[in-house]
């Protein structure tokens, strides 16, 4: 039986992994998260601050049967995207996975496997560099700085030290079902959908002009977590993973309306921040009337909201140099799920809805 620590439960990625984790057989997952996940049952928790190293290095010493990491955990700033750039961010990343993964190595002598996440910021396009197309895990590393190369760099280390095996994954955009997210595009969209149906209007495409883009559901990162944990072919390698396609919000906007159960209407660029931090009090009605889960807007947001302005691009009018992943190396390694894009993203709206955390059609 394998032990699997999951950082950052509550997480859209780490949330998806514990459900996978708890499912299958052979695996005990152990949640690591400062929230409660909602669907924890019989699991155990451990209502952990991972800034804090001495309620780490307590924790740790209850955690010795642990043979599995899955580090999902993320701290951001609030508006999202400055804090990409913050030298003092990318500390206090690195000082979480420190705290946490120190102790735990030394409490832990079975553990074997830790998985890590980077994701598609790894090619540098936030910062103005184009990557190849396809970007290659292969490719040297991107000269800019990032908690990304802190992190990679103290596992590395770390793993030499205590021998044991790690892995890093780099998913494009991630749907998932978790609330309160830094970056889960389908809270913002599916509010979004719900306010312009209370206001009367449609269902607008709110970006620029079509950008090419993938995407990746939480439960197949969830699948992928569970085959590095024992694959020798993932051992000390790092992948990118997408769904297997590519996809674009604007020619989905037709099935994302769908599935909201609202019309979709001519285009109005707009900054889904603004739109959606001006209507906190018309988003409490909407929770009474339909019965939803009780969260003020900016909970139930994280902050997303700012994660969707980047993604829809609103003042952007020609398509742009795309940051595509390619996921040859994953296929070759031995994984390969895929997943459709739409109907993955679908599949999430439906999970939120039935959540109570967005309105039914």
């Amino acid at each position: 039986m394998n032990t699997v620590l999951v950082v950052g439960a509550t997480g859209v990625v780490g949330e998806a992994a514990l459900a996978h984790f708890a499912a299958s057989p052979g695996w005990t997952p152990i949640a690591v998260s400062r929230r409660r996940p909602a669907a924890l049952g019989a699991l155990r928790h451990l209502p952990l601050d991972l800034a804090d190293p001495e309620a780490c290095r307590a924790a740790c010493a209850e955690l010795g049967a642990v043979s599995h990491v899955v580090y999902a955990a993320v701290a951001e700033k609030p508006g999202l995207v400055a804090g990409w750039r913050d030298a003092a961010q990318m500390q206090l990343n690195l000082r979480m996975l420190q705290n946490l993964l120190g102790p735990l190595s030394e409490a832990a002598p079975g553990l074997a496997h830790v998985t890590l996440l980077q994701g598609a910021k790894a090619y540098g396009a936030h910062v103005g560099h184009l990557a190849p197309v396809p970007a290659r895990e292969t490719a040297p590393r991107d000269p800019h700085e990032n908690f990304y190369w802190l992190q990679e760099d103290y596992i590395r280390e770390l793993a030499a030290r205590r021998g044991f095996a790690w892995t890093i994954f780099r998913p494009a955009i991630v749907v998932g079902a978790a609330w309160g997210a830094a970056m889960n595009p389908l809270l913002p969209l599916g509010a979004y959908a719900a306010l312009r149906r209370e206001e009367g209007q449609p269902f607008s495409y709110p970006g620029g002009v079509l950008q090419i883009s993938e995407i990746v559901g939480a439960d197949l990162l969830a699948e992928a977590f569970a085959w590095a944990g024992t694959a020798g072919a993932a051992r000390h390698e790092t992948f990118n993973i997408t769904n297997g396609d590519v996809f674009a919000w604007r020619d989905a906007w037709p099935a994302l309306a769908a599935a909201f159960g609202v019309e979709a209407g001519p285009d109005e660029p707009m900054r889904l921040s603004e739109y959606l931090s001006a209507r906190a009090a018309l988003w409490d009605g909407v929770v009474r009337r339909e019965g939803l889960q009780s969260l003020a807007l900016d909970a139930f947001l994280g902050e997303s909201h700012h994660y969707a302005d980047v993604l829809l691009r609103r003042d952007v009018e020609t398509i742009g140099r795309p940051t595509l992943l390619s996921t040859i190396k994953l296929r070759q390694a031995g994984f390969a799920g895929c997943r459709d894009s739409v109907d993955s993203v679908r599949r999430w709206i439906g999970e939120l809805q039935a959540r109570k955390l967005l309105p039914k059609p």
